[in-house]
């Protein structure tokens, strides 16, 4: 008979460990994921290295246990769990149940007791049992056949108690580990524990005397005057505080081991949360689950010569390629389908066909596409002008839902119930497993693609249409994919001789960062090793460790920036870290990126985020880093193509803060802007209540936090973060700022009242974001779900009108009959390039396009600049 293996998972332990070892880290759709992801990291390895027959995850039923009977105040005082965290629960859960892994709770039990009773039964039964907590209270469970994994640093960094260890690190037996928690309390569950008995003391009687209650019955041995009476004043407190740090291990669970059988995961659904939280690295390791099925036949027209006969003004076109990034990809092949036929050309006869070249640039022929810029673009580098798109099912599915993650048009099909195309993978495979097939593969593959599109239109169309959303789809996003086209195509000039020269300087300003960090420490020593920097740092200077790791002291960024008003060395070493960062991560990165043609060609994800900004990917040249002036000088080598020219940059002006002031219809806000005051400066005038004069740039600052926060639906957790401050002065200066602004308090509470009858909420142009958790019974999801009401009309209204400005703007350079190129979209900014003799010209026409391409309650309001580089725009 094969033995058990049991291992059971510390939930809210090990949900709160991940939260707090990872950054806030937020999707493309605006979830909070840095405790699923770090959850999940640590179960793949868990599962991976245990591979455990049996398997649970215990959850805290709620925050009243049967130990609050015994100390009313027991866990009192702990903070309010963090709302970013609290919107987390639901999916871990939800992950829990793709991996199949059983979960339970039991009210007024903890989840120590569900463990402590299920490891106790496994333990008897002779299985192997390994607990996992981020709490060493599960230590006292350790026993020959349980080991109790204690994750530290991180999720992955695991330190393992074995009877063995308990006794090397702490030198008492597991089952004493109540006892030392009797004798010096534990705050982080508001154990009292006896006054001024900390654990070297609780240790040091516990090996004299063995337990809480041998120390008593010692009391007249113990010569410490002060010790002896702490002791004899808490007598009663050591016994209660032993009580509450026992576990139990004999908790009226309605489950059994036998319920407890793990099988493995449910791979369909693991991706499928994967998606939902845009988990796109871990969703890169996951093999391709679907074989190949069967499927019904199609019948495919192979042309070696194309004919009028076999083009009509209307038809589904898709453009075959096996690589992401259809500015470098091969085409294997076009596949066109209309209502009767479904057609396959390769590339070759398409470029030697003139009757081919002639229908594909003709707007007037109708053309239906899987992905139109993708098309446009892979078409143009082989010599192929196309025009006349007019349905483009990437784009019309992500309207429709902007929440569901496509990374293939069968993930579109399936969406709309077509089973009929199989996901790329299965039929290219993966990663450095990836081939071409034999043609007829390629063909079908690529004809069932264009079949489906074809068929697809009218459902989708008709979709967009009854949801009113028809005209953002056709009139905002279909003619900016053919702009986001040209400017992916025309790319930006980047000098890489520039490149290398800053990263020349980055080196020198590195060696001499480096000589000041040993001078400040009085010696050399590798400022990259952790372990040689924590020595240096807690060591020999003496600052105050304030986290330690397995390796010895914690030296991240979050430790060091606490530390940096104590010693110099640590202002130092930060910006030794972000320069090296500099260097290796953006001047080698870009360099990697530089075409044949001396440009960057980075590519725009129109259907991506579910508020409509566009993202930039291969390289991201939306987060080029402009904190530190050295991050800024990296913009100096984009420059433009051609002599004589100059880069032009224009970004609106605060357009979220103008965009919620329109929304909200908050007075004292429209008024600021129709001023033309600071807004930063009129909020911390409105907050702290003082004058314009007596406003400091710590108030300043406070307030462009909270005015920025309150877009993006900041908690008071949140802004603590970004300030400095506790959570309560946060909450305080929450409260103040939504007194002093009540139309933007008045519209957050009917945005929400409106979202949860329609159960969607909308931008200015009519974008929509479905909400099916407003509703929710889950207090979590619908927290969740209601901050998305408030911001998501913001920022979404914000990324519509750049997008808006963008088409203007491109028509307006047509009809002005002007040679200037609009190159790139950062966030709220463009970046043109123009001829000297046009700069004049822009300078009129760029303002007044962006400014009016809405109207608003306020006015908006463009800055802008010239210079031979994009640095030189700023």
């Amino acid at each position: 008979m094969t033995t058990k293996k049991i291992v059971l998972l510390d939930g809210n332990s090990l949900a709160y460990r991940a939260f707090f070892a990872l950054p806030l880290l937020t999707n493309d759709s605006g979830i909070h994921t840095n405790a699923v992801y770090g959850f999940t990291m640590m179960l793949q390895n868990i599962l991976a290295d245990e591979k455990p027959t049996h398997m649970l995850v215990a959850w805290d039923a709620g925050k009243t246990t049967f130990r609050h009977q015994t100390y009313g105040e027991y866990k009192g005082g702990r903070q309010k769990t963090p709302p970013e965290l609290s919107e987390q629960f639901p999916y871990l859960r939800k992950l829990l149940e793709a991996f199949n892994i059983p979960q339970y709770e039991l009210d007024q039990y903890e989840a120590d007791d569900i463990i402590g009773t299920l490891s106790t039964t496994g333990d008897a039964d002779g299985s192997e049992v390994i607990v996992i907590s981020g709490d060493k209270d599960l230590t006292q469970l350790a026993s020959e056949k349980t080991t109790v994994y204690i994750t530290r640093k991180g999720m992955t960094d695991i330190e393992k108690y074995t009877p063995d260890h308990v006794k090397e690190k702490y030198g008492i037996e597991p089952q004493q580990i109540i006892d030392m928690k009797g004798l010096m309390g534990d705050t982080s569950d508001n154990i009292p524990g006896v006054p001024g008995v900390g654990e070297k003391t609780a240790l040091k009687l516990l090996k004299e005397y063995g337990s809480v209650e041998n120390v008593y019955q010692s009391i007249d041995n113990i010569t410490a005057k002060k010790l002896k009476e702490n002791l004899t004043n808490n007598e009663e407190q050591a016994y209660m505080s032993k009580t509450l740090a026992t576990i139990e291990v004999k908790a009226p669970l309605t489950i059994s081991i036998d319920d407890l059988s793990y099988a493995g995961p449910d791979m369909d659904k693991v991706t499928s949360i994967y998606q939902e939280l845009k988990f796109k690295t871990l969703l890169e390791k996951i093999a391709p689950q679907e074989a190949e099925k069967p499927q019904e036949a199609i019948d495919i027209q192979f042309l070696t010569e194309i004919t009028e006969a076999d083009l009509t003004d209307e038809m589904a076109i898709h453009i075959e390629m096996i690589e992401d990034n259809y500015l470098t990809a091969d085409i294997l092949g076009i596949s066109l389908a209309d209502e009767k036929r479904t057609l396959f050309v390769t590339l070759a006869v398409a470029q030697q066909s003139a009757i081919f070249k002639e229908w594909l640039g003709n707007p007037a022929n109708k053309k239906y596409t899987s992905d139109s810029k993708a098309a446009i673009a892979s078409l143009a580098g082989q010599g192929l002008i196309a025009e006349g798109f007019e349905f483009d099912l990437l784009l019309a599915s992500y309207i429709v839902n902007p929440s569901s993650t496509y990374p293939d048009i069968a993930s579109i099909a399936r969406e709309f119930g077509r089973a009929d195309v199989q996901p790329d993978e299965v039929i290219y495979g993966k990663g450095a497993k990836k081939s071409v097939p034999d043609e007829e593969k390629i063909a079908e593959h690529a004809s069932r693609k264009a079949r489906v599109i074809w068929d697809l239109r009218d459902v989708i169309e008709t979709k967009l249409k009854e949801n009113d959303l028809y005209d953002l789809y056709h009139e905002l996003e279909l003619p900016l994919a053919k702009i986001l086209c040209q400017m992916e195509v025309t790319g930006v000039k980047t000098d890489l001789k520039t490149l290398q020269e800053i990263g020349s300087d980055l080196s020198a300003k590195l060696i001499e960062l480096e000589a000041a960090i040993y001078e400040a420490a009085g010696e050399k020593f590798n400022i990259n090793s952790p372990k040689q920097l924590g020595v240096i740092l807690f060591e020999k200077i003496g600052l105050t460790p304030i986290k330690k790791t397995k390796t010895g002291y914690s030296t991240a960024a979050d430790v060091l920036e606490k530390l940096e008003s104590e010693h110099e060395i640590i202002g130092l070493i930060l910006t030794y870290r972000q320069l090296g960062k500099l260097n290796s991560t953006y001047i080698e990165g870009l360099s990697k990126e530089i075409h044949e043609d001396g440009k960057i060609h980075t590519r725009f994800q129109q259907a991506l985020t579910t508020t409509g900004r566009l993202s930039s990917i291969n390289p991201n040249l939306q987060n080029i880093p402009v904190r530190l002036e050295e991050g800024r000088k990296i913009r100096a080598a984009f420059v433009p193509s051609e002599p004589g020219w100059y880069l032009f940059a224009a970004d609106y002006s605060q357009i979220e803060l103008r965009v919620l002031a329109h929304i909200s219809k908050d007075e004292k806000m429209i008024e600021a802007f129709r001023a033309g005051a600071d807004i930063h400066t009129k909020t911390a005038m409105d907050v702290f209540g003082v004058d314009q004069d007596a406003v400091t740039s710590d108030m300043r600052r406070a307030a462009k936090a909270v005015n920025f926060g309150i877009v993006y639906g900041i908690s008071d957790y949140g802004l603590s973060q970004s300030l400095g401050i506790t959570r309560k002065e946060a909450a305080t200066f929450i409260e103040s700022y939504l007194n002093s602004f009540p139309g933007v308090k008045a519209y957050m509470e009917e945005i929400v009242a409106d979202a949860k009858l329609k159960g969607y909420v909308t931008t200015l142009m009519n974008r929509r974001r479905y909400l099916p958790d407003i509703t929710s019974s889950n207090f979590n999801l619908r927290g969740f779900a209601e901050r998305t009401a408030m911001n998501t009309p913001i920022q979404g209204s914000a990324a519509d009108i750049i997008k808006k400005a963008m088409i203007d703007m491109a028509k307006r350079l047509e009809d002005e009959g002007l040679q200037t190129r609009m190159l790139l979209q950062v966030h709220d900014e463009l970046i043109f390039e123009a001829p000297e003799d046009e700069i004049e010209k822009l300078k009129q026409i760029v303002p007044e396009v962006m400014e009016s391409a809405i109207a608003l309650d306020v006015p908006l309001k463009v800055d802008w600049a010239f210079g031979l580089s994009w640095y030189e725009t700023k």
